[in-house]
């Protein structure tokens, strides 16, 4: 038996999202040993899935709050919710993981960060492919210096998003929708923690396949501060399955393409298709005249989200330090804002750094 003390995690949100955060809390085993404490939503389909678990619904985190104090909460709410939610479980000194986006902007996120690092409270945020195996061999080859010194990045998120899925949430037609905001912070995530920081950006789109007040497709450029290029083509109009979700076999909803790769990394000795783990590295002399060694390197593979809610109970219990934290949280969203802004004037757009931002925000505080 497990020596280890139990986690009460609240969710707050009972949406897709949500219900598949207490999903994996309900059947998480001794090694976890986490159990759903309640469920938070004002909605009133959250009573159904309250009285599913067991658990008390309240409708707001002051009404838990004023109840009882969970080990840790996560925060499954609509993004426009994360930064207020997460002060709320700041200011009762409760850890939280916040679904990504941790904001709805960067500036809105560095509140929250800085309000958790003051008090001392883990705050996490719920990139959960940081926990998937295959995107961990992959940065572990690169790390390791087996492709040599990364020189390009060639990545995809090509799928072709259903036409009801825009009405049942008409909002992802218009601005704040959009597959860029929506869906390229996974991309830009991964690609920093493959090959690093990402300092300036291009991009251009389109919105011709739809029509839409938002786009429906992307082509970027990036520049990684190493000195590394990366191109990356989005679009949610494509009928291709060139996308994490429809190559990487960890989420079954979705069909897949097993030997299809959304990513591609080359360095000067090699290169790693992902999520395949095709390598294919030289010998002797690296030489487009020589031939390449070719492998697939092994991965054991298991449910990132399962893996996530593990390392939330060991961050909760002070066993472990947050692998993605609200700084991480931030410069991924700072690279979304400035793809956005490349592709609304044509013009490349450099990155903020960490240290930049908070600079920016001291000299606005003291204009104030």
């Amino acid at each position: 038996m497990t020596t280890q003390r139990r986690v009460h995690i609240a969710v707050a949100g009972s949406g897709l999202i949500g219900q598949e955060h207490l999903r994996r809390i309900a059947h998480s085993d001794e090694t976890v040993n986490a159990a759903v404490c309640a469920v938070v939503d004002p909605a009133p389909a959250a009573r159904e899935v309250a009285a599913r678990h067991g658990v008390p619904l309240f409708t707001s985190l002051a009404e838990l709050f004023a109840a009882q104090r969970p080990d840790g909460v996560i925060l499954a709410t609509p993004n426009r919710f994360h930064v207020s939610g997460g002060l709320e479980c700041v200011a009762a000194g409760v850890p939280v993981l916040v679904e990504k986006p941790i904001a709805e902007t960067a500036d809105d996120a560095e509140r929250l960060v800085a309000a958790a690092d003051a008090a001392g409270v883990p705050l996490l945020v719920g990139h959960h492919r940081r926990h998937s195996p295959l995107l961990a061999q992959a940065r572990r080859i690169v790390g390791e210096g087996t492709l040599g010194t990364v020189v390009a990045v060639v990545g995809t998120a090509l799928f072709r998003k259903p036409d009801d899925y825009f009405g049942a949430g008409p909002w992802r037609a218009q601005p704040g929708g959009g597959p860029i905001l929506i869906n390229m912070i996974h991309e830009v995530d991964d690609m920093r923690a493959l090959c690093g920081e990402i300092v300036r950006v291009q991009a251009t789109a389109s919105n011709a396949a739809r029509g839409f007040a938002v786009e429906d497709t992307a082509a970027i450029t990036l520049t990684f501060a190493n000195g590394a290029l990366g191109t990356f083509m989005l679009s949610d109009a494509a009928a291709a399955a060139a996308s994490w979700e429809q190559t990487s076999r960890e989420n079954p909803a979705y069909a897949h393409a097993d030997d299809e790769d959304c990513y591609l990394i080359a360095g000067t000795r090699g290169s790693l298709g992902v999520p395949t783990m095709r390598l294919r590295t030289f010998a002797g002399d690296a030489s487009w005249w020589e031939p390449f060694e070719s492998r697939t390197a092994a991965v054991e593979r298991h449910d990132p989200l399962a893996a996530q809610l593990a390392h939330f109970a060991a961050v909760v219990r002070g066993d472990a330090e947050p692998l993605v934290t609200g700084r991480d949280g931030i410069q991924s969203l700072r690279v979304v804002e400035a793809i956005l802004e490349a592709a609304r004037t044509g013009l490349a757009a450099e990155v903020p750094t960490q240290t930049h931002a908070a600079a920016q925000m001291q000299t606005q505080s003291a204009q104030n």
